[in-house]
Order: C-alpha cells, then structure tokens, then sequence
C-alpha cells in the first residue's frame, strides 16, 4: 500500500540523498562554473480517452458473496471465477476484493468479452507459495486478464506473488538448477482502453506486471517491490501493445523497472522512480534473429537510484528490425551502473553468443537533460553492431559524473554515430554526422 504519493516519495528521496541542494532547477557545468538552468516538465495530451468511471447503473459484486473465505490460507480461487462470471455479464459491474482480508487464488484466467468492468482490489490477493500448485497449470502465468475493453485493475490493495520458493528453484539463483518458466502476477492481453492504478504489486514469481497486445493503456500511481537479488521480477512489462501510458510509479525489483518489448509503439513514461533494478530498457530485441520493431518512445522525468542499468537499449546479435524515435528526457541517476548505454551485442545466455552480421537498426534516440552520478566509470556506452551502426544520436545536456568522488566520468563508442547540444559531460565520443 502506497503510504506516499509519487511527487511527496521523489521529494523526500532527493532531500535524503542531496540535502544542501535547492530543487526546482538543475545543474549544469559550464566550464569552471556552474550555471542553473530550469528544467521545464512539458505537460501535453496523454492522447487518451475513456469511458466515464461511475456511471448511475454500475452494480458491485463482492467475492465474499461467492464463497470467499478471505483467511490467507483456503482456496478462494472458485469464488473469484464465479464473481468474474457473474460481473462479466453485467456493464459497468464492480467486482469487490474486501478490505483487511487476505484471497489465496490459484492460477487463473479472467477472460471476456467484458465490457467496462472493473475489480477493485482493497483487500490483499496472495498466490500459493510452492510451485508445486501449478502442477497441470501453465507456469508462465498466475493472474490473466483477457479479451476485456475499458476494463480497470484498481484499489489500494495488494497483489502478492509469494514468489520466495519460486526464485530459490531459479537457474540465475543456482547455475546447477534447470531453467524454468515461472509465472508473471499479472497479465493483460489482448484488450483495449485498460487502467491499471493505486496497486501495490510486490514479490512476483517472475515479471509483476505484463500488458500484451494492448491498445490504450494507462499504468498509473503504482508500487512495485521485490528483493534486488530476485531473478527476472521485472516491474511493468510491455509487449505487442501501442497507445500505453505510464505515470507516477515507483519501482524496485530485481530485474528492469520497466521494459519494453517488440511490436510497441506511442509509449510514454513519465514521473518514475526506479530502484533497485536493472532500469528502464528498452528490449532485449532480435533473440533468435527475430524481427522487433520499438518506435515513438518517450521517457520525460525519472529518478534512477542505484540501479544495475540507467537508460538502455538492448538487443541480440542476428536480429533484424528498427528501434527508432525515442527521446529521454529529465531524469537524475543517482549511483546508477551504466546510465546511459545502447548494447547491440546483449547476450544473456548460458554459453557465448556467435557473432553475426545481422542487427536491429538504433536511429533517433535522444537523451535531453540527463544528470546525476554514475557508479563506473564509463557513464556513455554506446555499442553498436559493425554492420548495423547506431545513427542519428542527439546527446543534449547530459552531466554524469563519478559517484562520491565527482570526478570525470568516460564515453565509449563502437560504431556510433551523432550530434550534441549544450553541454555535454563526459565528453561525447560520437562520429558526428
């Protein structure tokens, strides 16, 4: 349960980690001095519409009327499929998970075609602890939301993955295990005008949060927590969808905050505080020498802290396809690995990657008022494929520098080709165009 709004949490985070700074500007070094420039946070159209949220008909259908038992520990599973029936049938129905009670729910789907309904979480959704639960189920999945339009996931209640047993038997854990699909918390697929909002989200078994093949999307006022040494519990996920919106969520997990997968396009992040984890990516793209597409991407205001990865790019040797039009903007790393990196050579794999000649095309990324700390020393990486260069990079008033020590940090760049603006520390190593 989120005790904090966002704006209140990144203000106190920023005063506990830079307590003699004045907020409202940012810093930028010019050469021996330093000049203050006000960083403006563009407000504009979130481009998207839903239906009205309380229509005069809506009709609540509680769990508790359906058999739940709402102890923690009794299978509340039938009763949540019965309530989902019975709302599914009903526009503008409400289905109520209580306050102050905890739902055992096993793996389920919630499928359509639903119209406008809405389950509000109040009380705590909880998985079954031990995988061995999912025996005869799929292990990809715990919670499936499908076919659904204006659908909202709401409340200010808790989705508990109990994901404990499930990391223990990870290969990323313990090399000697086999590698398992475990399943994400959440899954919406194949919807349209969907919010997500006011949720805690925490100790997922894989991924927490997946929007697939999705149109219109808003993610909105979220928390999302598990342990930083968890394996793959990333926190929101976006795959296949277009139209998404994701505002005003905090994050820290084990793996990336946010990521961003093939065939997702018109996506905007905004207002995040990430941390920790392994950042905001986009990708990984082309595994298997498959064809991905990432295109009209912005990231505008964001607080990275102590994160494994800043602003990444990723993608697999021998892929094909674009990542294009994509701006960061107005985001602060504080202590952050690799803050600014785009790597065409990613390799999460057992055994070493071949090379190949193939690539996913990196063009028009921008990265417009970036500053804070990183924690090695080469702040800039941009590795590119030998055939497939990156192009058409704008660095715009980037500051990184050393954590602690403020002393200069360093760019690489293998294949990497761009421009500057403003100015630019560490210096830019980009073949300008």
């Amino acid at each position: 349960m989120k005790l904090l709004t966002f704006q209140t949490t990144a203000l106190v985070l920023l005063l506990i980690v830079f307590p003699n700074k004045t907020w409202g500007c940012e810093q930028f070094a010019n050469g021996d001095n330093y000049e203050e420039r006000h960083i403006r946070m563009p407000t504009w159209d979130h481009g998207i519409t839903f239906q009205s949220e309380e229509p005069s008909n809506s009709q609540d259908f509680d769990v508790m009327s359906f058999g739940a038992t709402g102890d923690g520990v009794t299978d509340d599973t039938q009763a949540f499929t019965d309530a989902w029936a019975a709302a599914c049938k009903v526009d503008h129905a409400h289905l109520i998970v209580p306050r102050n009670r905890s739902f055992l729910v096993g793996p389920t789907t919630f499928s359509g075609p639903c119209s406008r309904l809405s389950m509000r979480v109040e009380g705590t959704i909880v998985a079954p602890p031990s995988p061995n639960y999912w025996r005869g189920f799929s292990t990809d999945t715990w919670l499936v939301f499908s076919l659904l339009d204006s659908f909202t996931l709401e409340g200010d209640g808790i989705i508990d993955g109990q994901g404990q047993e499930w990391w223990a038997q990870s290969c990323k854990v313990n090399k000697s295990n086999p590698c398992h699909a475990a399943p994400t918390a959440v899954t919406i697929s194949t919807s349209n005008n969907t919010r997500v909002r006011d949720l805690t989200f925490t100790n997922s078994q894989q991924m927490h949060l997946i929007f697939d093949e999705c149109i219109k999307v808003h993610a909105s006022d979220l928390l999302v927590t598990a342990p930083e040494k968890s394996p793959n519990t990333d926190g929101i996920h976006v795959h296949a969808s277009s139209d998404v919106l994701i505002t005003d969520c905090i994050i820290g997990t084990g793996d990336d905050c946010i990521s961003i997968q093939t065939d997702t396009f018109d996506t905007r992040i905004k207002n995040v505080i990430c941390g920790p984890g392994h950042g905001i990516s986009i990708g990984s793209l082309g595994k298997g020498g498959s064809f991905s597409n990432v295109s009209h991407l912005i990231v505008d205001g964001a607080i990275l802290n102590g994160t494994t990865n800043g602003l990444r790019i990723k993608s697999w040797q021998g892929g094909q396809g674009a990542a294009n039009d994509i701006q960061f903007q107005n985001v602060r790393m504080i202590n952050v690995s690799n803050p600014i990196i785009i790597d065409q050579y990613y390799c999460d794999s057992r055994v070493p990657c071949q090379n190949q000649t193939s690539a996913v095309e990196v063009s028009e990324i921008t990265y417009k008022n970036i500053i804070g700390t990183s924690s090695t020393a080469t702040a800039i990486k941009f590795a590119c494929s030998d055939t497939v260069a990156c192009h058409d990079i704008l660095l715009q008033n980037v500051n990184l520098v050393m954590h602690k020590t403020l002393h200069p940090a360093t760019s690489f760049c293998e294949n990497a080709k761009g421009s500057t603006r403003g100015f630019i520390n560490p210096i830019s190593c980009l073949a300008e165009i």
